[in-house]
């Protein structure tokens, strides 16, 4: 069975409420990096996810989540 990476093992791409975007892990108070792009903080948000075997969500304008990656270490034998 896979083990589900803790909250605290995520790193967010979200839309800051002043402009630009954040690049968070989970549970911080502040972002890592801010960026004006999108772009920028999703190639910020993915080197430092794989650099921490974390996983990655990347959130739209409106919060939700539009696309997520796994950066963690997978097991071999998952079926499929």
């Amino acid at each position: 069975m896979a083990k589900t990476p803790s909250p605290s093992n995520t790193r967010f791409v979200q839309p800051n409420p002043q402009g630009g975007w954040d690049n968070k892990k989970a549970g911080a108070s502040r972002a890592g990096s801010h960026h004006d792009t999108k772009r920028e903080a999703i190639d910020a948000a993915r080197q430092m996810s794989q650099r921490e075997g974390s996983e990655l969500k990347i959130k739209n304008l409106d919060g939700k989540i539009a696309q997520s990656d796994s950066h963690g270490h997978d097991p071999k034998n998952i079926p499929g």
